[in-house]
């Protein structure tokens, strides 16, 4: 496993960095031992800090986990027991999930990072054009092919806001999404024939 531990603005001590480097691996290890690399990030904001926790248990899985406190020990902690967390509840299906990985397949997929709107009272004139958003970034990514529970559970370990998907059991788009009740949706998308909406034949 490669471990960076970074500073964003502040100072990592040797005490800290050690403490993270002498318990972090072993607690991934005992629920995954193929983890490729892990980046703990700390950051101080205020009279807070805060620690984020990327680690990759393979290729394609991510798992995140963040951590706010006083402290940045008690930060890192915080951020270890999420990944922990997420690690013990898909275990087992992590371990099935890997073997069906290497099989699986991915279409090639661009990612855009779009600028937010800035804030303004002003209304555009009548007949402005749409403003159309800003593209500040653009990442190769790929559409991995999986099940409906094995995104979720993508879903849960990275505790992303949304995934895009193909469904391995009809190959078209899907997505899954993290809902404010604290459950997940899930759009899948029909081909209706006929033009006559929902209760189309």
């Amino acid at each position: 496993m490669q471990l960076a531990v970074k500073g964003k603005q502040v100072d990592v001590g040797d005490a800290l960095r050690t403490h993270i480097e002498e318990t972090l691996p072993d607690s991934i290890g005992k629920y995954f031992d193929n983890t490729t690399d892990v980046t703990v990030t700390i950051a101080k904001d205020g009279h807070k800090f805060t620690v984020d926790i990327q680690a990759h248990v393979s290729k394609r899985v991510l798992v995140q986990g963040r951590g706010a406190a006083g402290d940045a020990y008690g930060a890192f902690e915080e951020a270890a027991e999420h990944v922990l967390k997420r690690l013990r509840r898909h275990k087992r299906r992590l371990r099935d999930h890997k073997q069906k990985m290497s099989t699986a397949e991915a279409v090639p997929a661009l990612q855009y990072i779009l600028e937010a709107e800035r804030g303004g009272d002003e209304e555009p004139a009548d007949d402005a054009p749409p403003a159309e958003p800003i593209i500040v970034a653009e990442m190769p990514t790929e559409v991995e092919s999986m099940t409906v529970g094995e995104a979720t559970m993508r879903l849960d370990l990275g505790g992303l806001p949304a995934l895009l998907f193909r469904n391995s059991k009809h190959g078209g788009l899907n997505m899954v999404y993290q809902r404010s009740d604290g459950n997940y949706g899930w759009v899948d998308p029909k081909l209706l024939t006929g033009g006559g909406g929902a209760g189309a034949d």
